[in-house]
Formats: structure tokens, C-alpha cells, sequence
């Protein structure tokens, strides 16, 4: 598929690189799409994006996250069969440690194109703040309100939450290095995801 009007013209924010900017070009039918899961940004090295050649990091780290669930999966590919879809909020890898605030809402631009295109969508799945931050930004355009309520994530979890009748999820990081560290998040994210395939009936 074709995400029509999903382009970064001029690379504006200086705290990302924009040689490692991504905006997944995956062939799915958008109306098999249900689920979408948004991680923080774009990969430095785009080999190990979540559609990369290979056993790319994000897909190791997200593989892994879905079977903690009780998900049978070994690959993205098969979890884009599920219905899943996966993307980053900041279409470009890091430079630093954090993402500025208006790197976010530049970006949050673009996410919104991208998922606009799934007409079928059910549930979405914000893994870590700066992916709450974007939706809250879409959020904030489509509604004049956030959806994501200000908080500390683990407080503010256990509510449910929607954009019109997608459910959203406000979660914790699931790409990367970090996914194996903390094991009461990886917990978290595990009980995000398995309700979240209860809300699809798989």
C-alpha cells in the first residue's frame, strides 16, 4: 500500500537524523489492518527496523513481546497476518537521548496520515511516552482534547481510553535494547498486548 501524503518535505527538526528516517512501506491490505502499534522513533541503523532483511533488533524485541502475551509468533510478517501493524511517532532515528517536544508534534503529522489509511482499525497500542505524546497531539486536533490523560504511565494504564472507537493503550517501550531490562515494564506490556487481542476476538 501507498500511505498518500505520508512525506517529511524538509526535514525540519535538528534533534533526529534524517538519514535514518522510515515510514513503513510494507504491501498490507489496509482493511486487514486492526491493530496498531506505535514505538518512540526510527531505528539509527535502519537494518534493524521492524520490516528489515533478517532478524532486525526491533522485531526481535517485538516478537518476543507478543509471546510474553501468549501470541504464537516468529516474525513481524506473521504478526502482520494477525492484523497487526508496527510504526514509529518519530519517523527519523535520534540524535540524543530524548525527542524535543516539537520534533513530536511535526511528526505526529505524518502519523496521523499513516493511520488514517485503516479504515478497520480497533485498537492502538502506544509504546512509551513520546508515542502517547504524538497521539495526544492527533488527539488534540481531531477531538480539542488529549485522549492520553498527563501521568506517570503505570497509573494511568489500568483506564480505558478511546479515539472515537479505537481503544488506546498508553504503554511502555517494546523496541530495542532496553525491552530486556526492565522486567516489571516487559510485564506490563505483555498484559497490554494480551488485552488487546482479547478486544480483536484473537
Amino acid at each position: 500500500m501507498a500511505f498518500v501524503g505520508v512525506k517529511c518535505e524538509n526535514f525540519p527538526c535538528d534533534d533526529v537524523a534524517s538519514r535514518s528516517y522510515l515510514v513503513p512501506g510494507k504491501h498490507v491490505d489496509p482493511l486487514s489492518v486492526r491493530a496498531v502499534m506505535v514505538s518512540e522513533a526510527s531505528p539509527p541503523d535502519v537494518k534493524d527496523y521492524y520490516y528489515a532483511d533478517g532478524d532486525p533488533l526491533f522485531q526481535r524485541t517485538t516478537v518476543q513481546a507478543f509471546r510474553d502475551a501468549g501470541v504464537d509468533a516468529s516474525s513481524i510478517g506473521e504478526l502482520l497476518e494477525k492484523g497487526f501493524y508496527f510504526t514509529t511517532a518519530v519517523k527519523c532515528g535520534k540524535t540524543g537521548y530524548g525527542v524535543k517536544t516539537g520534533t513530536i508534534k511535526e511528526c505526529s503529522l505524518l502519523l496521523e496520515r499513516e493511520l488514517d489509511a485503516f479504515p478497520n482499525l480497533k485498537v492502538l497500542l502506544l509504546m512509551g511516552d513520546v508515542a502517547i505524546k504524538a497521539l495526544n497531539y492527533i488527539s488534540k486536533r481531531k477531538t480539542g482534547r488529549n485522549v492520553v490523560p498527563p501521568g506517570s504511565t503505570y497509573k494511568i494504564r489500568g483506564s480505558k481510553y478511546f479515539l472515537g472507537d479505537v481503544r488506546v493503550f498508553p504503554s511502555y517501550l517494546q523496541a530495542g535494547p532496553s525491552f530486556f531490562i526492565e522486567q516489571s515494564k516487559r510485564r506490563m506490556i505483555a498484559e497490554d498486548i494480551r488485552e488487546a487481542m482479547r478486544i480483536l476476538g484473537a
